[in-house]
């Protein structure tokens, strides 16, 4: 390995070691399975515990693909997550905190009955691990093609690290280092900018660049406009503010710290300094990725063989490697700390409702604080050990994959039927469990079809987000009558 990749190696490695030790120093306040799962907490750490579930992998190396393609109107998906985390903010978030429970299935709960509760866990578990698998491919392909490191080897060492800080503190541990990672993400984006646009040559080169990009587009027949912030398309945008609104209300990532808020006002002020930490980022990103493919369309965009990088995929990955080895060392470690930031959070989540919806809620409600505790650490460790598996296996099998991503949209879905349960006072448990099924084979089948046929059913515009919605909301209402709502007995 040559000096100029050890310096980023050894900048990472520094990164990974001072997460480690905040997180192990914060877990040593950590008091019981309350404190674990999230309890009293202020308006900051929830900020930064939240956010983390909205800022990963995508909001950074997939939204600067985006803007290599389309330009700006690719930062649309943190501004979309920003809209969702707003709702949430100013319509639920309050409603949430007061009820006095500690994850979403057991909001579901108050509404619907224990049995979905039940339905809804083992669902948004699978939807968090699918969410936490897609965040371990992201680390051991980073590893791989930057360091040429093995990625079975990189995706092991990268869980280790979040597996040890979150099992160190729960909460306490995600919300100290996810402040760090917010802080290297921002610091890392806008050192880049401004380095990057030293390399290209200026603003004035910049816009000389990309009209040039422009125009070799519009030649090409190819939709134009990488200032403007409609450009990636209005289906594009719709969706993603569609998924966002409904699935910020239903994440349990996201949702987990403004539930454990010491009091209903810190919840909605959280939520709202949440929304504005989260929205502007992608611009950043998108940013980069525009500066990218001017480099690229320069011919000095070049990978570390020396090759021309003309893929997205890799735009901010080779734009790294182009930039002093110190400036490209700290611009990977704030890419890793997004992924970094994602991955503990959704480990912590999915052991949260493991334990607190399945284990204490049904199989021992008598469970001691000390078992509740064990079980909380066992099954978060588990879910990392999960997705790290599962990254390593799965990363070939693009079929497979495609279809535990539209996971995603599942998520979202839920929450039509929440809100049938919160506004309509005749909702019925039986057919909430049933109608959370059919969306789930929703979700999962129409990106099968597409898998198997090359094309959504019906429309390719009809995304599997739209199809879940509606199947959510049609599948509720048919249910209802079929199953009217009884008197839900006390467990």
């Amino acid at each position: 390995m040559s000096d100029q990749s050890l310096i980023p190696l050894i900048i990472v490695l520094l990164y990974f070691a001072v997460t480690v030790a905040i997180g192990v120093l914060a877990g040593k306040k950590t008091k019981g399975s309350d404190a674990f799962h999230g309890a009293g907490m202020g308006i900051m750490a929830i900020v930064f515990a939240s956010a983390s579930e909205w800022l990963g992998g995508t909001a950074t190396t997939g939204v600067s693909e985006y803007g290599f393609n389309f330009g700006l109107s690719g930062a649309w998906y943190t501004l979309a997550n920003g809209i969702g985390v707003m709702v949430l903010a100013l319509l639920f978030a309050k409603m949430y905190r007061s009820l006095g429970v500690g994850t979403v299935p057991a909001i579901i709960e108050k509404f619907f009955g224990k049995n979905a509760r039940i339905v809804s866990s083992v669902l948004l578990t699978i939807v968090m691990l699918a969410v936490g698998i897609s965040q371990m491919i992201a680390a051991g392909k980073l590893g791989e093609s930057l360091m040429g490191f093995d990625y079975a080897v990189t995706c092991v060492v990268f869980a280790a690290v979040f597996i040890i800080y979150t099992l160190a503190g729960g909460m306490k541990s995600v919300a100290s280092t996810s402040t760090l990672h917010m802080m290297f993400m921002y610091f890392g984006a806008i050192l880049a900018i401004v380095l990057a646009l030293f390399k290209v040559g200026g603003v004035s080169e910049l816009k000389t660049g990309v009209a040039a990009v422009e125009a070799e587009m519009a030649a090409a027949g190819q939709r134009t406009g990488f200032f403007n912030m409609f450009t990636i398309g209005m289906p594009k945008v719709s969706s993603w503010i569609i998924a966002s609104v409904l699935g910020a209300c239903t994440a349990q990532a996201g949702i987990q710290p403004v539930l454990g808020a010491k009091d209903e006002h810190t919840a909605k002020k959280a939520s709202i300094l949440t929304a504005f930490v989260v929205a502007p980022f992608g611009i950043f990103t998108a940013l980069l990725g525009i500066i990218a493919r001017v480099m690229s369309h320069n011919g000095t965009l070049l990978d570390v063989n020396g090759d021309l990088v003309t893929n997205g995929k890799n735009a901010l990955y080779a734009l790294m490697m182009n930039l002093n080895p110190v400036a490209g060392g700290i611009i990977l470690a704030s890419i890793l700390a997004a992924i970094l930031s994602t991955a503990s959070p959704i480990i912590l989540a999915s052991g949260t409702m493991i334990t607190k919806d399945l284990y204490q809620r049904v199989f021992k409600p008598e469970a001691s604080d000390k078992e509740v505790l064990f079980v909380s650490r066992l099954t978060t460790a588990l879910s990392g050990v999960v997705c790290c598996v599962l990254a390593i296996l799965l990363v070939n099998s693009t079929a497979v994959l495609d279809i535990v991503y539209s996971a995603y949209s599942l998520r979202g879905a839920l929450f039509i039927i929440v809100l049938y349960g919160i506004y309509w006072k005749r909702s019925s448990g039986k057919a909430a469990c049933w109608s959370m099924v059919f969306t789930a084979v929703a979700a999962v089948g129409w990106v099968a079809v597409k898998v198997a046929t090359g094309s959504f059913p019906i429309s390719n515009s009809i995304s599997e987000t739209y199809a879940a919605v509606v199947v959510a909301a049609v599948s509720y209402l048919v249910l209802n009558l079929i199953f009217p709502k009884k008197e839900l007995k006390s467990a």
